[in-house]
């Protein structure tokens, strides 16, 4: 506030003499002149200074920003040269801010405004003025337009627009090197004195680091900085307005700046020799050890490739780099042997992979050590003086005969006694053997090439002294082909002869088949074993052979059958022959040649049907009248479930019929329920294996009380019956479990009937039979039921 004050006092100093001001403002304002308005401003007299000339107006006005009075801030002020001063004009104000920020007298037109004003939020107002007659309303001037500049003051300080920054540079970078630009911002005009004129300068990161004052961009100020050294720095840059006076406003900003890694480090080995042991018995591909060395630099400036540049071992080992560790990985290029060579001496090298040609004055970027290993000692197992073996022999040899030896040694220097066996594994028929000393193998049973061709063995080698270490090898035995197998027939022939056959007519081509193979292949001879007057066999010297018939005509009804013995024999050494007989069927046959018929009989065959499909439908023909057969005994056996399921159900009477009737359903053609409890009352049920023509209405029948006789309830029984249309006669079991009060003829047991002693009356079914007859029809009995009655 005490600045905005200072500032303001000078510009108003710098304004004396008043009357100066004046006319500066006249000649500023005078071009531009619309019709009716004078500008007029205070001299230090307290005299109002202003040009007789009429039309003239003072078109622009400043004022000050942040202005602190206690009172409105005068601008200026408006008149006409039409005022007379009685009161009479009105000057009216409109445009920006016009009855808010900035108000007019009405009467004589001064203008202020209403409340400090801030030029970074608005740098001018355009505003227009009128005066009217007051009484009629009418102008007396034409409205004119004029601005109110706001003058600016240093309020405002420079600002970046980031509060961090962030910026990197290469390590090692020549003085001068540019890092990064910052740049702030003023709010201030800056187009009026130096409030917006910012210099830049450096509070933190000397002597690392410089700024230009006018651009500031920042440079680096030391020579060959070193990032192994110091990674990150912190520069504090500072900028300030009024050219970088005292008095000026100032900001600041932080930047963070990191130096980049370059190649300007070599590897290096962190000891000049290595030592590594590997077992002799390490298989090839095994990894030994590992070399690293280490690289100050990050990134792929620290990346390195391994290689053996030198020693007595470089055909004996490899080093592959490893990528993501940067280590070398020795590995084993051939099989070591430790009574051949214990110790091997390597050099190893290191070197960059990308290397920046900048830095070649620093040195040459790679390092070497010394690899030294030592080859230790292990129990080895026996080695067989080959990889495998493969042996021949003939399929005739004798039993026991040696056809082949395998040869292993211990090759540690104790030299240990060796121990042979076969894997029964690969040899399940042990059909060979194996000597445990020598490593002689024989047979144990006859060979048989036409069985198996071939034979492979597994032969294992044990140390005596450590038989759990062992080495197995294979072998390999071909069985030769001697000549031991006769030929024969290659097929089954179906051979026959037509009736109407002539002399030297072809009835069938033969071959033969062997299970030998001679080297010279085969080569068969046929022949007869005799001479056969009715057929004859001709040599086709290419393993083939005719049959040709020697005469005219055959009839089946005299021979049907011939049987003609053909022998073949080989060529090997030693000949093998056999004999095979040719069934010939004598048939009828059509003017073609095509057979018809080989039987007897005048059976004819359908045309192309064999004997074997005849034989076969025939035999189906068979079974199936088996099939039929046992199916109607099966089914004449079948007994019918009886009826009775309990004998203590029987009471008084048992009617049996023959037929089936309506099966399970017939259950409720009768209840005897009611019988055995004659207080039971059960609904009449509908039968449901019917389909009555009408459907009576259920009617509910009182069962018998228990001091009535079962004569009435069988009455009235009957009597429902006879009656009910809907109640078929179908067979039924009617079991009455009811005896009722008394029986008129007492006992009707079969055993007191036949004693002489009891007199039995029989008038009882003399009465009653006729109405058991009657019961036993409505069930479904026929005439021969009536007789169990």
């Amino acid at each position: 506030m005490i600045i905005q004050q200072v500032l303001l006092l000078l510009l108003l100093w710098m304004c004396l003499p008043h009357s100066c001001y004046a006319e500066m403002l006249f000649r500023r304002t005078t071009d531009h002149q619309p019709k009716g308005f004078v500008a007029r401003v205070s001299g230090s007299d307290g005299k109002a200074l202003h040009r007789q000339k009429r039309g003239w107006m003072w078109n622009q006005f400043f004022l000050l920003e942040e202005y602190t009075g206690s009172d409105y801030q005068y601008v200026g002020k408006l008149h006409s040269d039409q005022d007379k001063g009685d009161g009479s004009l009105k000057y009216i104000l409109s445009g920006d801010g016009a009855g808010t920020l900035f108000i007019i007298d009405e009467k004589t037109g001064d203008i202020h405004a209403t409340r400090r004003i801030d030029r970074e939020e608005k740098a001018f107002y355009t505003l227009r003025a009128q005066a009217i007659n007051r009484r009629t309303l009418r102008p007396v001037e034409p409205e004119s337009e004029f601005v109110i500049k706001i003058h600016d003051i240093n309020d405002n300080e420079p600002t970046f627009p980031e509060e961090i920054y962030t910026a990197s540079v290469p390590e090692m970078s020549v003085v001068g090197t540019s890092v990064v630009q910052v740049t702030a911002t003023d709010a201030d005009d800056p187009s009026y004195g130096n409030s917006a004129r910012v210099i830049y300068s450096i509070l933190q990161g000397q002597p690392y680091f410089s700024v230009e004052p006018e651009t500031g961009i920042i440079r680096t100020a030391l020579p060959n900085m070193n990032r192994e050294n110091r990674e990150q720095y912190q520069v504090v840059i500072q900028a300030k307005d009024m050219g970088g006076q005292m008095g000026g406003l100032s900001g600041t900003t932080t930047v963070n700046i990191t130096l980049t890694d370059v190649n300007d480090n070599p590897p290096r080995f962190p000891q000049n020799t290595i030592h590594l042991r590997i077992p002799e018995s390490s298989p090839v591909g095994t990894a030994i050890g590992s070399v690293k060395a280490t690289d100050a630099d990050t990134g792929k400036n620290a990346e390195m490739e391994y290689r053996i540049v030198d020693g007595d071992g470089t055909d004996m080992f490899d080093i592959v780099t490893q990528k993501d560790t940067q280590e070398g990985i020795i590995t084993v290029r051939k099989p070591l042997d430790y009574e051949t060579r214990r110790l091997y001496t390597l050099k190893v090298e290191a070197e960059n992979t990308h290397v920046d040609p900048r830095f070649y004055y620093l040195g040459p970027f790679k390092d070497t050590t010394i690899v030294k290993i030592s080859v230790e000692d292990v129990d080895e197992p026996p080695v067989f003086s080959r990889s495998s073996y493969l042996f021949e022999v003939h399929e005739d040899i004798e039993v026991g005969t040696i056809i082949g030896t395998v040869m292993a040694r211990d090759p540690d220097s104790a030299s240990s006694p060796i121990r042979f066996s076969l894997d029964r594994h690969t040899d399940l028929d042990r059909i060979f053997n194996i000597h445990s000393g020598n490593g002689s193998i024989y047979t144990s049973k006859p060979l048989d090439r036409e069985i198996s061709q071939w034979h492979n063995l597994s032969v294992i080698a044990a140390e005596i002294n450590n038989p759990k270490d062992i080495t197995r090898v294979s072998v390999y035995v071909r069985i030769l082909d001697v000549n031991d197998n006769a030929p024969q027939f290659a097929v089954f022939y179906d051979t026959f002869v037509c009736e109407n056959a002539r002399a030297g007519q072809l009835i069938q081509t033969i071959s033969a088949v062997d299970k030998d193979d001679p080297l010279g292949g085969q080569k068969f001879f046929f022949s007869l074993a005799a001479v056969n007057p009715n057929f004859t066999v001709q040599d086709n010297e290419d393993n083939t052979a005719r049959i040709l018939t020697r005469r005219n005509g055959f009839s089946r009804h005299e021979i049907s059958t011939y049987f003609l013995p053909v022998v073949i024999s080989d060529n090997d050494y030693p000949i093998q022959s056999s004999t095979g007989t040719l069934t010939i069927r004598v048939c009828t046959c059509d003017n073609r040649g095509n057979m018809q018929s080989c039987n007897a009989e005048a059976l004819l065959l359908p045309a192309g049907l064999s004997t074997g499909a005849l034989i076969a439908i025939l035999l189906c023909i068979i079974i199936l009248l088996v099939i039929v057969v046992l199916f109607a005994a099966l089914k004449r056996q079948r007994k019918k479930e009886p009826l009775i399921l309990s004998k203590e159900d029987i009471r008084d009477n048992i009617v049996s019929y023959n037929d089936e009737g309506g099966g399970e359903e017939d259950t409720q053609a009768f209840d005897i329920g009611t019988l055995r409890n004659p207080a039971a009352i059960e609904d009449k049920k509908l039968r449901r294996d019917i389909i009555p023509e009408t459907l009576f209405i259920p009617r509910r029948t009182p069962s018998a009380p228990n001091n009535t006789d079962v004569r009435d309830f069988i009455n009235q029984r009957l009597k429902e019956h006879d009656i009910d249309p809907s109640a078929p006669p179908y067979d039924s079991l009617a079991t009455y479990a009811y005896e009722g009060n008394d029986s008129i003829a007492e006992s009707l047991s079969s055993l007191e009937s036949g004693t002489t002693e009891g007199d039995q009356n029989y008038e009882y079914l003399r009465e009653w039979g006729p109405r058991f007859n009657k019961l036993a029809e409505m069930y479904g009995g026929g005439e021969s039921d009536k007789d169990t009655s």
